[in-house]
């Protein structure tokens, strides 16, 4: 799936991952020896470019495992697993690119900006979550528990006027 759509010109690709295929390969030149799993006597591993495409293509659409599932033609089960640990070496890779303001000038620049683009007084940026879901580890009990009763944690980020990610947790 994946692969016909880096053949496709059209803007395909920007559609299904919302990044384009030059950001895409940065990323994965970014992380994909992290993500690498090594191939086995009973198995073929999943190649990085396609893990960090499942994941983007997760964290883009909020599609379920399950449908991710059918889209990749790989086990809920491993996409379970392909998410948090692409997600993981994503934040380790680009964190250098995360700048939070230091400073209350750079802050008020911030909410300046959003009200001269947003009409919104007082706003030093857009929050919001995703519950990114999990298997629960061994003796988790409900730390992970969620309202969906489901595993999940939750990713919270702060991005600025500008769609700029100023936070992630």
């Amino acid at each position: 799936m994946i692969v016909d759509l880096l053949k496709e010109p059209s803007g395909k690709f920007h559609n299904f991952c919302r990044i384009s295929y030059e950001d895409f390969e940065l990323l994965l030149n970014k992380i994909g020896p992290q993500v690498q799993k090594k191939d086995t006597h009973l198995r073929l591993s999943i190649p990085a470019k396609e893990r960090l495409a499942v994941t983007l293509r997760y964290l883009a659409s909020g599609d379920s495992y399950q449908s991710l599932s059918f889209l990749f033609k790989i086990s809920p089960q491993i996409i379970s697993v392909i998410v948090p640990e692409v997600c993981q070496e994503l934040i380790i890779a680009l964190s250098e690119h995360l700048k939070t303001p230091q400073s209350p000038a750079e802050w008020k620049t911030i909410a300046q900006v959003f009200e001269e683009r947003w009409h919104f007084p007082h706003c030093c940026g857009a929050i919001d979550g995703k519950h990114v879901i999990l298997q629960a580890p061994p003796n988790s009990d409900s730390e992970y528990f969620n309202y969906k009763s489901t595993f999940s944690i939750n990713l919270m980020a702060l991005c600025d006027a500008d769609y700029c990610i100023t936070y992630a947790n």
